[in-house]
């Protein structure tokens, strides 16, 4: 896994809400906020925690060179054009821009944002993250330390309690599928 991440906006904002949310910091050495989301956060809730972690060195801005801002407007472009796609903002396209030159993990809920790296050639390569992955390699890596596929699935739940981000029913059975050991996950739920 790479060591160093840059969020966007919607990312922020729900892990902000999680209870377990220094978790991200034992994942990435460097979790980079771009300047532009930033601009982008107005819950008293997430200012703080960004504030309090820019402060204590466990979150970190990232000021984005005329390069980047320009890359990214091309892709804000680029995604407008293709009408059957969602939009990308100016901040998840920086976070994606900056992905794709620097080899950093995108942690993204953004759907736009997601869908670009599926439809764009040059995007292909750039690493997403949402909060669901995020969570499923704190409990691979035992930074959340789990036994069972119950307590797999409570600290997903967990999760979605705390933030109200509600993870789609067929991503956390992909998800518990991959950080149960093999064969364990369908045997538990009843599958043959």
């Amino acid at each position: 896994m790479p060591e160093i991440a840059i969020a966007d906006t919607c990312f922020l904002i729900d892990w902000a809400r999680y209870r377990r949310r220094d978790i991200l910091f034992e994942l990435f050495s460097t979790v980079f906020v771009p300047e532009q989301v930033l601009g982008e956060i107005v819950s008293e809730e997430t200012v703080k925690w960004v504030a309090d972690s820019l402060a204590e060195r466990k979150l970190s801005l990232y000021v984005a060179p005329s390069i980047i801002v320009n890359e990214a407007l091309k892709l804000v472009d680029a995604m407008a054009s293709l009408t059957w796609t969602r939009r990308v903002e100016l901040p998840e396209a920086v976070c994606l821009s900056v992905g794709r030159k620097h080899g950093y993990t995108v942690l993204t809920e953004n759907r736009g944002a997601l869908q670009a790296v599926e439809v764009l050639p040059e995007y292909l390569n750039v690493k997403v993250m949402r909060a669901i992955d995020v969570l499923a390699e704190a409990v691979s890596t035992s930074k959340i330390a789990v036994s069972s596929i119950e307590e797999a699935e409570t600290i997903l739940v967990e999760y979605e309690k705390d933030t109200k981000h509600r993870f789609p029913r067929k991503d956390v059975e992909r998800i518990l599928e991959e950080v149960v050991p093999h064969g364990e996950y369908k045997e538990e739920v009843g599958e043959t």
